[in-house]
């Protein structure tokens, strides 16, 4: 459904994603390295997704991936809004300097983040279809 959209509105939704990924990734972890590395990885995916899309093994079109990508990675985004003070709170000792042997991870925030994740990525296929 969505897939039917003109090329431009895909690369558009698709470049709000990664912007919107960006800013939340700044905003919580007030590192401009990470937010860097962040967002070219973010670019790196996208561009792999529509080149494998493109391939004469991909199954899905271009179109369809945008979407896909588009919805996941703004589930990516939702589900790692509930973690936004633990991962704050966990740059912020980095940025001091305290070095931690663990980084402990809440049972609670691994369920949001991955039922977040997918359901969006369900959402996007079913509508990319």
């Amino acid at each position: 459904m969505l897939a039917r959209l003109p090329l431009g509105y895909l690369v558009l939704m698709a470049a709000v994603a990664i912007l919107v990924g960006g800013i939340a990734v700044q905003r919580c972890m007030r590192m401009s390295k990470v937010t860097m590395v962040f967002l070219a990885v973010s670019v790196g995916c996208c561009l792999v997704m529509t080149v494998v899309a493109a391939s004469p093994f991909g199954r899905w079109n271009e179109r369809q991936m945008l979407v896909m990508y588009a919805f996941t990675w703004t589930g990516l985004m939702v589900g790692l809004f509930p973690s936004r003070k633990l991962f704050s709170a966990y740059a912020e000792d980095v940025r001091r300097g305290v070095s931690r042997d663990r980084f402990v991870y809440p049972v609670r925030n691994q369920v949001a983040f991955y039922a977040s994740v997918l359901v969006m990525a369900l959402l996007g296929a079913a509508l990319s279809i």
